[in-house]
């Protein structure tokens, strides 16, 4: 007999092997990965429930279903094939690089068989993205140029070939900021019947775990994930766009879509929620052409980019580290009461609160203070991948390995290392923290500045002759002749010191 296997991120009926109304269903809920490494105990809550609840609806249905609560893959299959000797499993093929292959071995071994079929929740195939690249004569990861051809293939937001509106990317308009006292709408709130309790409990008491197990509002049904869907489409995609960038010290989310990690297990997917938003800007006069193109650019362009710039780079990608950093992360990344600066204490806050901060504060302050720092890529990979509810390790590791790190030139040109002026004029948070963004030196200089000055120092072999940095090499030449730049740099060894300390 022919099972479909169902794997903690392939929940879905509407796509995969499933949609073909399959008579058995296999789930192993392995509890050996979530001793791997601290995870963020709404993380694992998400996992853990989705997985159970899809079980449930489908017995609900009359499917057999085999969910096999094991301390390992391994362990699970055994007690499936115990039961069902030789049967052939059917699964999508894992985004994690290796995993089809070792789960492959762990069926054989059994006596039974596996059969991987692609995986229905990217848009984008492993073969043609492959083509693609091919013909980009040394130009295989540009996502701009990536962006462009998905555009084509799809329709999406194209008329008569060309791009509606005549630009293809609009990003400059997103990056306004909300105005005084701006409050964003309110999240919806999802009944969760006794699946979401009792997993919590489980976790708590089972593993070890980082992060605040209360205040859990994720998705974990596929209703939920429609719903969450329906309520941003209704409520926050026009303003999505304009402020798609902003930070504010109040609103952990602002317009943000907060769908990442049900598009990641499968709830939602990709094509699914981007003609629903394209939908929505056809029929509302409320939408504006930047923000649905501002989210269409996030699944279709970035997300379907990480995916196959992971399977390809892989397994180089997780340990490279071309600027060879080394330092391990700071106590500030488990404690947010560690630092007195605004933008990094609230960014850690939201990731422990929530497992949850948007796309530039990952960035341009968690992984950007990292970089400065000096600290390993891997070290905040596996912090990333631990602490966040939608984190996947094919999409975690390119975005922070490569973006975050500046790890590998793969699909980067520069490092994204930015001063306190980038967090200042993105956000609210300088005006209420006790450093002064505009200061270098000093004990009330924001950290970020004397820390980029000497970044740029310490990697100006690596750096300098990059096109993309000239500018701001001029700078750190004007410092050096004025005589600052030994300032600097002492002053960026203290803050190194104090956040070391976990006095910063």
């Amino acid at each position: 007999m022919t099972a479909v296997w169902v794997l903690g991120d392939q929940l879905s009926r509407e796509r995969g092997p499933l949609a073909d109304d399959p008579d058995r269903v296999l789930f192993v809920e392995a509890s050996e990965f979530a001793r791997r490494r601290r995870y963020h105990p709404q993380k694992l809550t998400l996992v853990f429930a989705a997985m159970r609840n899809l079980a449930d609806d489908l017995r609900a249905d009359g499917v057999d279903v085999v969910y096999e609560r094991a301390d390992s893959f391994a362990a699970g299959l055994d007690a499936y094939f115990d039961a069902h000797p030789g049967d052939e499993l059917v699964i999508q093929r894992p985004a994690t690089h290796g995993a089809a292959d070792r789960l492959r071995e762990l069926v054989t071994e059994r006596g039974g068989s596996l059969r991987v079929v692609e995986n229905d929740q990217f848009l984008c195939s492993p073969d043609d993205f492959d083509e693609w690249a091919e013909d980009r004569d040394g130009d295989a990861y540009s996502h701009e140029a990536f962006y462009r051809w998905m555009r084509r293939e799809t329709g999406y937001l194209l008329v008569d070939g060309d791009p509606e509106g005549g630009e293809w990317n609009y990003d400059e308009q997103n990056r306004e900021t909300p105005p005084d006292n701006y409050e964003s709408p309110p999240l919806p709130e999802f009944e969760y019947g006794e699946r979401v309790p009792e997993v919590r409990e489980w976790v708590a008491a089972e593993f070890d775990t980082w992060g605040n197990p209360d205040g859990f509002g994720w998705p974990v049904t596929r209703q939920h994930a429609e719903r969450a869907l329906d309520d941003f489409l209704d409520n926050r995609l026009a303003e999505f766009g304009p402020y798609e960038d902003a930070m504010l010290a109040d609103d952990w989310h602002l317009d943000h879509s907060l769908l990442s990690a049900a598009l990641n297990v499968g709830l939602l997917g990709p094509r699914e929620v981007v003609e629903a938003a394209i939908a929505e800007y056809r029929e509302s006069d409320d939408v504006p052409l930047h923000s649905v193109e501002g989210f269409v650019r996030q699944v279709v362009g970035w997300r379907e980019f990480m995916r196959h710039v992971y399977r390809r780079e892989m397994p180089e990608l997780a340990d490279a580290n071309q600027l060879d950093q080394t330092r391990e992360l700071l106590p500030l990344y488990w404690d947010p009461e560690a630092t007195e600066m605004a933008c990094v204490g609230a960014a850690v806050g939201r990731v422990h609160d929530r497992g949850y901060t948007h796309h530039i504060e990952r960035l341009m302050v968690l992984s950007n203070f990292a970089l400065l720092y000096g600290a390993s890529p891997q070290a905040l990979n596996e912090w990333f991948y631990g602490g966040f509810v939608d984190a996947s390790h094919w999409v975690v590791t390119p975005n922070v390995v490569g973006m975050g790190s500046f790890g590998t030139a793969a699909f980067t040109t520069k490092p994204y290392a930015a001063s306190a002026n980038y967090v200042d004029r993105m956000s609210d948070f300088c005006a209420g923290c006790r450093y002064d963004p505009d200061a270098t030196t000093g004990a009330d200089a924001c950290p970020f500045n004397s820390l980029y000055w000497d970044f740029l120092a310490a990697r100006e072999d690596d750096l300098r002759a990059n096109h993309r940095m000239g500018l701001v090499y001029s700078h750190l030449d004007d410092k050096r002749d004025g005589g600052d730049l030994a300032a600097i740099r002492e002053r960026a060894d203290a803050v190194r010191s104090r956040a070391a300390s976990g006095d910063l």
